[in-house]
């Protein structure tokens, strides 16, 4: 017979004893027999009333789903030839995201003959990254994969 740590509804230890002794307990004391830690050795099992340990467990789990934080990864695209004034918007948007605790990806791509000058795209990305060091660090540094480069800059802590 298996045997178990037991401990009371008030959180006294009332020792290790066989399954069917606990179980026995509980029933005297009109609760359920629940196991809180099945993998120490001997299990560990609470007499408790498990409508109440199951809603108290759901309740730490959302709160804790509401306490964390989400990161996205926002995604601007532009080419080699993109003009000062829509890289200018762009950066605005980047810019945006940073603040907002959004990680950003800077993404460049080339089509056809641009491929012969990636030095363009490493320069603009690098244009990019010292404008908006205010309120990012580069995470990834300019990376070519396939026909695109990027480059992931990720929010500031907030100080």
């Amino acid at each position: 017979m298996a045997e178990v740590r037991v401990i009371d509804h008030d959180g006294k230890q009332l020792g290790v004893m066989p399954t069917r002794q606990a179980l026995t307990v509980a029933a005297e004391r009109g609760m359920d027999l629940v196991e809180v830690a099945p993998n120490s050795d001997p299990p560990v099992t609470r007499i408790t009333d498990y409508g109440k340990f199951a809603y108290q467990r759901a309740r730490r789990e959302r709160e804790a789903r509401k306490a964390q934080k989400t990161t996205e990864v926002k995604e601007i695209r532009l080419r080699p030839k993109t003009g000062e004034h829509d890289i200018g918007y762009k950066m605005r948007d980047a810019r945006r995201f940073l603040q907002r605790g959004d990680k950003v990806r800077l993404r460049v791509i080339f089509r056809g003959r641009e491929m012969a000058h990636m030095e363009l795209g490493h320069q603009l990305l690098a244009k990019l990254a010292a404008e908006l060091q205010d309120v990012g660090t580069v995470e990834q540094m300019p990376s070519l994969e396939g026909r695109t480069m990027n480059l992931v800059l990720a929010p500031l802590k907030a100080k």
